[in-house]
Order: C-alpha cells, then sequence, then structure tokens
C-alpha cells in the first residue's frame, strides 16, 4: 500500500542538523607538515560534505562551528546556527583522549615510514592497526560530546582528525 509520500517527508524532516561551516582557530593551530596540512584540508573538506551534528536541545541547523584548544587540554566548540541564531559554546576535555592521540601520531608516522621501505602486508598491517585507534578515538570523542551534541561516527572520525591537527606539534 502506498503511504502518499509519508516516508520521503520523514526523510527531509530534521535532515538540518550539520556544519555548513567550519573555522579552526588559527591561534591555537601549530605548526605542522605539510602532510598535516593537507589532512587538515580534506578532513574539513570530508566533513562539509557530509556530516550529522545536532547541538542538545536545538531544533534546526545548518550550524557554523569554530573550533579551538584553550590551554592545550580543553576542545571548545563554539556553535550558531549559519542565521547566527542559537549561539552556544561545548566544552570537551581531551585529557582522556591523549594517550590515542600519541599512539595515532606514532602509528601514523610509522606507516608513513613503511611506505617508503615495508612489503604491502607490513603496510597493511600497520595501515589497519592506524585504522583501529582512528576508531577507538573517534568514539572516545563521541562519547564525551555525548549529551552535548550528537554526532555519527563518521563525523567522529573526521573531527578526531582535526582534534589530532590542533595537538600535531612539527
Amino acid at each position: 500500500m502506498d503511504n502518499d509520500g509519508q516516508d520521503e517527508i520523514e526523510d527531509t524532516l530534521g535532515n538540518d542538523h550539520y556544519i555548513v561551516e567550519l573555522n579552526l582557530d588559527s591561534e591555537t593551530l601549530p605548526a605542522t607538515s605539510p602532510e598535516m596540512q593537507h589532512e587538515r584540508r580534506v578532513a574539513i573538506f570530508d566533513l562539509l560534505e557530509e556530516n550529522f551534528f545536532r547541538p542538545a536541545g536545538s531544533e534546526s541547523g545548518p550550524y557554523v562551528v569554530d573550533i579551538s584548544l584553550k590551554e592545550g587540554d580543553r576542545l571548545q566548540f563554539d556553535i550558531q546556527r549559519s542565521n547566527g541564531a542559537d549561539k552556544r559554546q561545548v566544552m570537551l576535555s581531551v585529557k582522556p583522549l591523549r594517550r590515542v592521540i600519541k599512539d595515532y601520531f606514532l602509528i601514523c608516522e610509522s606507516y608513513h615510514n613503511a611506505i617508503r621501505t615495508a612489503t604491502s602486508a607490513q603496510i597493511e598491517a600497520i595501515d589497519m592497526g592506524r585504522r583501529g585507534l582512528h576508531n577507538e578515538g573517534s568514539r572516545m570523542l563521541s562519547d564525551g560530546l555525548r549529551n552535548k551534541v550528537e554526532i555519527e561516527f563518521p563525523t567522529a572520525r573526521r573531527l578526531f582528525v582535526l582534534l589530532c591537527s590542533l595537538h600535531r606539534r612539527p
């Protein structure tokens, strides 16, 4: 039986919960390698292409989000709707993520070094470890934002890359 497009209507309701513009605070951005700058740009591009982001209690978006790292251990999200309304700030301690971030940097470095000299099986093994750490960090970030901002896993993965880019030191 036809539902007269009800599924289509339900699919379009609430689909404006996404980031339409994302800015990283240049004051807190560390100097990085060209590779990390490229990863940062790709993560922002990918995030803006497809994401789900709904601040707690928000009825509609889309959102403009400014991200900065405060005092080295707090991630600050300044969020407002793209029309300038509903401004809010969300803070997240990154202390619980430090070990994963450090391990992620180490394995990324190993991966980039392996590309030059290792066998394809060795590279694949390192890459599996890298993806595992990326997933772990993404889950931890998503859990830390719980009750503040609802995000889907692909959005958490892209935000984790951006979080790492705020920590990266040359």
